[in-house]
């Protein structure tokens, strides 16, 4: 995988979104977070179509992006196991990439096995697993200057003095 560059994140399922976050800010430092709420994905999971939602929460810690995610439906995914269970703790880690249909055939061609594809209006994600290493999945993120987000939550991050320490984008609003 390391020919897909650095890895850019850590992704942790969580139960509670909120309760994560303060978790993280009062025991690690981490902040400041960008929460997503009422977020959808729309693609195929293990061949199927699907459609999830879920509330997401991004912050950096030394450069590496750790994004929570706390699944909002009980639709087949990544984020549910295949007796449809909610997931939790650590789940993926994740590499942004410019063309994400030759990452994806890179990855497969090597012997990686796709899950889950899918898509919204700011990004496209693809989750692989890796034969004999389970539950532990790959990601590949594509979206419209993801690099200029992740480097602008960095910064944020490492001048970060502890004031605002989440702002909410809700698209549910939008």
């Amino acid at each position: 995988m390391a020919r897909f560059g650095a890895i850019d994140q850590i992704g942790i399922l969580v139960e509670n979104l909120d309760a994560s976050i303060d978790s993280w800010i009062s025991h690690s430092g981490v902040g400041p977070w960008t929460v997503f709420r009422n977020v959808a994905l729309d693609g195929e999971y293990r061949g199927q179509p699907t459609r999830v939602t879920m509330h997401v929460g991004l912050s950096y810690q030394d450069g590496v992006q750790i994004e929570l995610i706390e699944a909002t439906n009980d639709a087949p995914s990544p984020y549910r196991s295949d007796d449809g269970e909610r997931l939790l703790g650590l789940h993926h880690i994740a590499r942004i990439v410019d063309d994400l249909d030759a990452a994806v055939g890179a990855a497969v061609e090597g012997g990686m096995e796709l899950l889950f594809s899918a898509r919204n209006p700011a990004t496209r994600v693809a989750y692989l697993r890796a034969p004999g290493q389970p539950g532990q999945l790959f990601e590949f993120i594509c979206g419209a200057d993801m690099r200029g987000m992740c480097d602008a939550g960095i910064a944020a991050a490492r001048n970060w003095d502890g004031a605002d320490p989440v702002t909410v984008i809700d698209f549910a609003a939008a």
